[in-house]
């Protein structure tokens, strides 16, 4: 078995995205979730950079850690300073973590018009460093900055650079990719020569930029080539184009390699990779990718009758691996362009008409289908739509009758009767919702940021005396299309919103020339498909009696 260790720079690296920023909290949160997926190396930050990172590794060293080697990241020492008394590394060594690892320049391009110090310069600050942090008792990563650019300029230089470190004590020498220009078999190349050089003296790693759309390929090749190192960010995170996505290298090396058993997760903690990528996003403030490959929403959903009937013999027939095995799930989508096998895929997926009539199956199928092909038409489209398409077939199943279906049907929670939008002061919105509840009325109102919001808080509050258990989910984002833009201002509207907690979510869509009963149709259907998947039954289908005992 060969065990390649991953070393996850998303808290420094990925953190240098634009548009994310975390928090002290949000560190620590990711760094748990990632020393539980079992990753090797856990890339805190830069100790002294800011006072965030200190507070950072202050905090973390509180931790348990049960796989994950926190690690501390800075740069050699300054060209005009001694190791004892440099800043930069007495920062690193205040963090206090077994691992350290500093960035030098390994291309003499850079040392020479960047850092504008002698190339021999360059090499003492680099083994200096090194043996000092060494001598303190800690072990020492280096990433060789700008090394496959530097290599193809001076590749004498790029080998100084890598036997001083090696000398002075490195345990791992990672190539960086650092403007992510070179191709996967200049990486395989270059990695091979310098394994077969020093693969008795030390480590090798890859870091991989992401700026040709190859970071993912190069690190492959460079672990094909002897690399035992992978550093890159959940999701690709990263400044530019990104990083290497590990979400993406440690399924590829652990599913695509079975016969040399490469190993990067701790047995069966693979299952947990989708969890991570969704949570991580959450906490970066991002929307997930939903086409992101071996975990997005959509990279195991199917859409064309074709596929579906083809999954339905053989599961491999357009699934590259088990989605299960990443834990990620199947999933067939239903739109205009479905055939029957869609419709009885899904149905079956959601574990509906078990033990009907075959022949009464096809014809709801086909009721199914003519709906969804005459709601596209009028705007919907319900690929990205679960929640709203499982409410509308659960309707249709009441009025084909839902006795003959077996299948719980779909009731209404409320009873709208009117709501209304207000614009206050040119800047906040008010939104009023007056709806019935098992004969009790409730009238409310909320101000938010603006329709969707303002209704939203409205509504909830409106139910909350009724449905309690509403506090459990939340609305997690909300998306605004104009379909048909040639109409103007008359165009119809296409509102889509994701709801949900850490644990799941679902998304509903609304279409009308006004925004805001699209925003509203979008709403309900988020609201009333939360509490149908929290178990409950609308209050009109309790009975009385048991209305008054819940009430006593």
């Amino acid at each position: 078995m060969k065990s390649v260790e991953i070393y996850d720079t998303t808290l420094r690296d990925g953190a240098q995205m634009r548009g994310i920023s975390f928090s002290v909290n949000d560190k620590l949160k990711i760094l748990k979730l990632l020393d539980e997926l079992g990753v090797a190396f856990v890339e805190g930050g830069w100790p002294g950079a800011n006072p965030k990172d200190v507070d950072f590794f202050t905090e973390a060293k509180k931790l348990k850690l049960q796989n994950a080697h926190l690690t501390a990241f800075g740069s050699t020492r300054k060209a005009t300073s001694k190791v004892e008394e440099d800043i930069i590394l007495s920062a690193l060594l205040r963090a206090e973590t077994e691992y350290i690892c500093i960035v030098g320049k390994s291309s003499s391009a850079q040392v020479l018009n960047t850092l504008k110090v002698s190339l021999e310069e360059n090499l003492d600050m680099l083994s200096e460093s090194i043996s000092f942090l060494v001598s303190q008792g800690r072990k020492v990563i280096v990433d060789a900055e700008h090394f496959f650019d530097g290599y193809f300029v001076d590749s004498e230089y790029s080998h100084l650079f890598a036997k001083r470190a090696i000398e002075a004590g490195a345990e791992t020498l990672v190539l960086c990719d650092t403007n992510g220009g070179s191709l996967p078999e200049q990486v395989f190349q270059i990695v091979e020569e310098f394994y077969q050089q020093y693969n008795q003296a030390t480590k090798l790693g890859i870091h991989a930029h992401n700026d040709s759309e190859l970071a993912v390929a190069n690190s492959i090749r460079a672990v094909r080539a002897g690399a035992v190192q992978v550093q890159g960010t959940i999701n690709g995170y990263g400044e530019r184009c990104g990083n290497a996505n590990l979400i993406s290298i440690i399924p590829n090396l652990e599913l695509k390699y079975q016969s040399e058993l490469i190993s990067c997760l701790p047995d069966s903690h693979l299952e947990m990779l989708t969890k991570v990528s969704h949570t991580v996003a959450e906490i970066a403030n991002r929307n997930h990718d939903a086409n992101q490959p071996f975990v997005g929403s959509a990279a195991f959903a199917h859409k064309a009758g074709l596929h579906v009937s083809a999954m339905n013999k053989a599961d491999f027939s357009y699934e590259h691996v088990d989605p299960s095995s990443i834990g990620n799930i199947s999933k067939v989508v239903i739109s205009e362009q479905s055939g029957m096998s869609n419709i009885m895929d899904w149905l079956k997926k959601k574990d509906m008409l078990s033990d009907v009539d075959q022949q009464l199956i096809k014809e709801f199928g086909k009721l199914v289908l003519e709906k969804v092909k005459d709601m596209e038409h009028k705007g919907y489209s319900f690929e990205n739509a679960d929640a709203s398409l499982e409410l509308m077939i659960r309707k249709l199943a009441k009025a084909f009758g839902e006795e003959k279906l077996k299948i719980q049907a779909y009731t209404p929670y409320f009873k709208l009767i009117e709501n209304n939008v207000s614009i206050l002061n040119g800047e906040k919105t008010e939104a009023t919702v007056r709806i019935e509840v098992a004969g009790e009325e409730r009238h409310t109102a909320s101000i938010g940021n603006g329709p969707a919001n303002a209704l939203d808080k409205a509504l909830r509050k409106a139910l909350l005396d009724f449905y309690p258990s509403i506090d459990e989910f939340q609305l997690l984002d909300y998306k605004v299309r104009i379909q048909d833009s040639h109409l103007g201002t008359a165009a119809l509207t296409k509102v889509q919103i994701n709801t949900g907690n850490l644990k799941s979510d679902w998304d509903t869509i609304g279409v009308n020339a006004n925004i805001i009963k699209a925003s509203w149709d979008a709403i309900v259907d988020s609201i009333e498909f939360g509490l149908f998947k929290q178990g409950l039954k609308p209050l009109e289908q309790i009975p009385a009696t048991e209305l008054m005992a819940e009430k006593v």
